[in-house]
């Protein structure tokens, strides 16, 4: 084969092999956009269920997936939050009743662990749901209420009942169960769902104000 013809051959070789990596390309971007749709889509809808399941339709009278409230930037870092978040607003008539607040313990054994937890207006727990995680399956993954009740022992729960020193797991001396083989994971959850008590008692005031302001999404 003359030099010219290795040319030819070379430069077509090296068109062909740079159109297979536009249009690969473009194939994986296309699939990473279409599944970051669907992720972002299924967490909407996890959202949305745990929230009236938290807050059932028949304890307030507004609409809860409308109205919110931003979440102080003062306590971003405390609710594990690295962008801020929305509280959503219960209300009966002009009063507000219960708030739903996003939180994210960032020390589960497999990374972050994504909740809403519920606080009715006298501080006690309405409920937790754990939105997002990636804990081990059959162990840690039984924070999420589709694999274990666990998660019903908030309710009720406040900052005095149990006292302070007792928000933890049984094993470090607390009122909470661990799971067998897995201690992290509660050990987490327990500690942020204290954290969203916290934040709660000292914003009081202002997230339970009739002045509050909430927006609609």
């Amino acid at each position: 084969m003359s030099d010219k013809n290795t040319a030819k051959s070379i430069s077509k070789n090296s068109l062909m092999l740079g159109l297979f990596a536009l249009v690969t390309t473009a194939i994986l971007a296309l699939t990473a956009e279409f599944t970051k749709e669907r992720i972002a889509k299924a967490e909407r809808e996890a959202q949305q269920k745990a929230l009236f399941e938290i807050l059932p339709r028949t304890s307030h009278d507004n609409d809860l997936l409308t109205e919110v409230i931003q979440v102080p930037e003062d306590a971003w870092a405390g609710l594990g939050l690295k962008s801020g978040g929305e509280i959503y607003v219960a209300r009966r008539v002009d009063d507000t009743v219960a708030l739903i607040i996003p939180a994210v313990a960032p020390d589960g054994y497999s990374g972050e662990i994504k909740m809403l937890v519920g606080i009715n207006a006298d501080g006690s727990i309405a409920g937790v749901r754990i939105v997002d995680h990636h804990e081990t399956p059959g162990l840690g993954d039984k924070v999420d209420l589709n694999k274990s009740p666990w998660v019903l022992a908030f309710n009720g729960k406040s900052l005095q009942a149990p006292e302070a020193s007792r928000w933890k797991v049984k094993k470090d001396g607390g009122n909470f169960d661990q799971f067998a083989g897995a201690t992290i994971t509660p050990r987490a959850v327990v500690n942020q769902v204290r954290k969203v008590l916290e934040f709660v008692d000292s914003h009081r005031d202002e997230l339970f104000s009739k002045n509050t302001k909430a927006t609609e999404k």
